[in-house]
């Protein structure tokens, strides 16, 4: 609940450095475009992640960010786990701290979701276990020594005390995959976008926690 606590803003300075930071061969920063980010970048993380017009498919906010890097700036991508798209992330979606999660679904929305949902209802990997089996149908019980959450996305990029750092949505996604003994989609991909959109439709109307803290 205290800024100054939370481990997670040292990556939150970062990002907000980066936003003003010139680079690439446009001789852009952020900032050029985006101005404010208080401004501009507000209800930005409570509505991802969302359609991209150029791309033609739903995109998660670091493929948003990474296509205004190369095709806007001229500069390189930044990994998804990177320390700066991670910093990057936080800021922006600090902008949107208690704002309701409000993600679209239908239209050209749907198909993304349906394959969300296919994914989070399919059970998987050598344990035969599916999204829904801990954050569904055992939610509030013990698996070992964790405690089943609803599994809401309504917070992150987080820091995790398990990692030591911050982490993505999609690293939680594959870590829960490995931790079922199932082979993962990779960062990024079609896949975990689809889930990211579904999990995040189950969490219409949370509030925005960008950076919380979990174990």
């Amino acid at each position: 609940m205290d800024d100054f606590e939370n481990p997670g803003f040292p990556m939150v300075d970062r990002g907000q450095a980066l936003w003003e930071k010139v680079d690439g061969s446009a001789g852009k920063s952020c900032a050029s475009c985006h101005n404010d980010a208080s401004e501009s970048m507000k209800g930005v993380r409570a509505s991802m992640p969302k359609w991209h017009d150029k791309v033609g498919k739903v995109q998660a906010l670091e493929h948003h960010i990474n296509y205004c890097r190369t095709e806007r700036m001229g500069a390189k991508e930044w990994k998804w786990e990177s320390d700066d798209m991670l910093g990057m992330t936080a800021y922006v979606g600090l902008q949107s701290r208690g704002m309701p999660v409000k993600v679209e679904t239908e239209g050209k929305y749907k198909d993304t979701w349906e394959k969300g949902k296919k994914l989070y209802y399919t059970p998987v990997g050598q344990l035969d276990m599916s999204c829904a089996g801990c954050h569904e149908d055992n939610t509030g019980r013990m698996i070992r020594a964790d405690h089943l959450s609803q599994g809401q996305i309504n917070g992150f990029p987080l820091y995790r005390f398990k990692w030591s750092k911050m982490g993505s949505i999609h690293r939680r996604f594959k870590g829960c995959m490995d931790n079922i003994r199932a082979n993962p989609y990779k960062r990024g991909s079609d896949e975990f976008t689809a889930l990211e959109l579904y999990v995040a439709s189950r969490g219409q109307g949370l509030s925005v926690e960008t950076p919380a803290v979990r174990q």
